[in-house]
């Protein structure tokens, strides 16, 4: 998986199901295709025939946690929800996999989360003020504790009413005894999509390759503000904000999703083969050939290729069954983790000029690696492509990245970052060019997409965040700390 080489998470996926006889089996298969999402925990919650809710979370890949064919067995029921989860907000404990199962006198509730509560510290400061006792740390309780706090008389009204209260970015999956709900942001940061299968239940996933996979028809994409009721009676969908205004994280189809996926009808593989195109067309460069970084970047690597007209080859070649590698304390074992996961094709890239291709630049490790692994493997030179603009600031809605300080682009320029990686030369994708590649063509600034961590511009307010945001430094700046680090030497 791409997040097995690169360091850049986002962390969840979610799905659900309503009125299905193989709802839990269902759900398992829908999250395997989101398991991109999120290797961390994952779990499943089911509605019994009784009303209750029974539920089988654990750590590590779904199918880990459901290892023994008896942990999906027993979870017998016609409607369920599933989460596969990467922790940005919450430590990485048990108490916090999801789905969140909560009993109360008057009904179960089990809850889903997909992003970012950007006042989730805050509120639930107030919350426990108020004798409110959390049974995680994840910002995702926040809103089930606000649904218990509110005067209105249904379900419906007390969580419209909470979902107002509540900032950031989140996609939620909500599953009581008589319905499932589904509720996203009003301004749509994470993705979220409605199926039906052939038997006529209703589906809902963070990605449209799981609707693919369980063989559900893709009925519509989930709205900004939107919340969607699915019972027994079949689905509504209403409001429970008219302040709106769409701006789905342009991370999605950089790197998250899958490229099989559509968000928004934009086909995430095309969209990232315009961003190759447009890419090539900025930076025209003289290369013999083009080399894609599995897995998410071979999509633009494609585009590349076909704009300067050279062949795209398999230069570097992914181990699809390496572990995770968390603790690498020496720059000799972090290079070993890295060809652990990747090789270079010695017959491929000998004495050639390579434009390598990848989605984006994060610390810069990685990629200073793969420059030198391909150099080692006999590239003549090794021209670096990233097709994404520069990554210079922090991410509050979802992905796990909060501080300019883990950004290399946020730090240097991009010929000290160029100089650092060792490639013969380094470009970027523009953000105009971008934006043009997706093809969103939506009536919203930057086309109803989210470009904070490229232009500083957020589209919402940072709330808990705020004190803690730092803006990338100048080049006045980068050079006086230079300075300063050298006289400390």
């Amino acid at each position: 998986m791409a997040t097995e080489v690169k360091s850049l998470n986002e962390e969840c996926g979610i799905f659900g199901v309503w009125n299905d006889p193989e709802a839990a089996k269902r759900t398992y298969f829908g999250l395997h295709s989101l398991q991109h999402r999120g290797q961390e925990g994952a779990g499943i919650v089911v509605r019994q025939e009784n009303g209750q809710l029974l539920g089988h979370k654990g750590m590590g890949l779904l199918a880990d946690v459901f290892s023994r064919p008896e942990a999906l067995d027993t979870l017998v029921g016609t409607s369920a929800i599933g989460h596969v989860r990467y922790g940005t907000a919450g430590s990485h404990g048990i108490e916090n996999i999801q789905p969140l199962l909560f009993h109360y006198l008057d009904g179960d509730v089990a809850m889903a989360h997909n992003g970012n509560l950007t006042n989730a510290v805050s509120s639930r400061r107030v919350l426990e003020k108020s004798g409110a006792t959390f049974q995680s740390n994840s910002d995702t309780e926040v809103l089930m504790h606000l649904i218990q706090r509110q005067k209105e008389a249904t379900f419906v009204e007390r969580l419209k009413a909470s979902l107002n209260q509540i900032k950031g970015g989140f996609a939620y999956l909500i599953l009581t005894k008589d319905a499932l709900y589904a509720a996203l942001d009003p301004n749509g940061f994470r993705p979220l999509s409605i199926g039906q299968l052939e038997n006529g239940s209703f589906v809902v996933a963070s990605e449209t390759c799981a609707l693919d996979v369980v063989g559900a028809r893709f009925v519509q994409d989930v709205k900004p503000g939107q919340l969607v009721q699915i019972d027994d009676n079949g689905m509504s969908i209403t409001n429970y904000t008219n302040q709106t205004q769409l701006a789905v994280c342009s991370m999605e189809y950089i790197y998250f999703a899958r490229p099989d996926s559509n968000i928004y009808g934009v086909n995430v593989h095309l969209a990232r083969q315009r961003m190759g195109y447009q890419l090539a067309k900025e930076n025209p460069i003289d290369v013999d050939i083009v080399v894609g970084v599995p897995n998410s970047s071979l999509s633009a690597a494609s585009g590349v290729a076909l704009a300067l007209n050279v062949p795209n080859e398999m230069g570097l070649i992914k181990n699809q069954y390496s572990s995770r590698t968390f603790i690498q304390p020496t720059q000799e074992l972090r290079e070993q983790g890295v060809k652990m996961k990747l090789s270079a094709l010695k017959a491929v890239v000998d004495g050639k000029n390579v434009a390598l291709v990848d989605d984006s630049i994060v610390r810069g490790t990685t990629s200073k690696y793969i420059v030198k692994m391909l150099k080692t493997a006999g590239a003549k030179s090794v021209h670096l492509m990233i097709s994404s603009p520069p990554l210079k600031y922090p991410c509050f809605y979802g992905i796990d990245i909060e501080h300019t300080r883990e950004l290399m682009a946020a730090n240097h320029s991009v010929e000290e970052m160029r100089a650092m990686i060792g490639a013969d030369s380094l470009h970027f994708l523009s953000l105009p060019g971008l934006i043009k590649a997706i093809d969103l063509k939506h009536n919203a600034p930057n086309e109803g997409l989210c470009v904070a961590y490229f232009d500083g511009n957020y589209p919402t307010p940072l709330y808990d965040y705020a004190a803690d945001f730092e803006a990338p430094k100048t080049a006045d700046e980068r050079v006086l700390s230079a300075t300063v680090e050298m006289e400390e030497v």
